[in-house]
């Protein structure tokens, strides 16, 4: 299986951590997925004004390749004033509704303050909602002090929190497998 660990922003670091330390938890579950990482850092983003795909640059069509390509995601973002960042949204504002369809999605995000977990809540959830994704039950909020100087994670609960995360992963993604991505309706 093709997992696309997504790196929802273009500054800071600490959303790549936590991926980096999810990637070697999933491996722990199951070495044999092959997981990417997508770093929106990376790539030249156009504004999405509902154009057809074939208008966009090359960066923006890469971006809905890999998306389209996976069969599942990790989704990492950090919490600006209270909102995932703008670039993640648009990102998502590319695909066609039935690119994450039936496939797993867990969340992490990171914020500085304890109460922005409930951007998870209340924005990428119901994102995710729309697309039908299999969004596990657990995500992981991060807290700036859960990191040192070098956002390395610190913190044990947290690291605790990612495992688990991992290992329902795996399982959603196993489930995945014998799920049609096929579907009866036209929606």
């Amino acid at each position: 299986m093709k997992i696309l660990l997504v790196d929802g922003t273009i500054i800071g670091s600490k959303t790549g951590a936590i991926l980096e330390q999810i990637n070697t938890y999933i491996q722990e579950f199951n070495p044999n997925m092959e997981l990417k990482v997508l770093r929106l850092s990376e790539f030249d983003h156009q504004f999405v004004d509902g154009r057809p795909l074939a208008e966009y640059n090359d960066d923006m069509r890469e971006i809905v390749r890999r998306f389209e390509d996976a069969d599942g995601y990790i989704i990492a973002s950090p919490i600006f004033q209270g909102s995932i960042p703008g670039v993640l949204k648009n990102t998502f504002d590319m695909l066609h509704p039935h690119t994450m369809r039936y496939k797993p999605v867990s969340i992490v995000a990171n914020g500085g303050t304890y109460q922005h977990h409930l951007v998870i809540e209340n924005q990428l959830k119901p994102i995710l909602d729309y697309f039908r994704c299999l969004v596990t039950p657990n995500y992981v909020y991060t807290h700036s002090s859960h990191f040192d100087a070098s956002n390395t994670i610190i913190n044990d609960d947290v690291h605790n929190r990612l495992r688990e995360l991992a290992r329902v992963f795996v399982q959603y993604a196993e489930m995945s497998q014998h799920l049609s991505k096929v579907t009866l309706d036209n929606h």
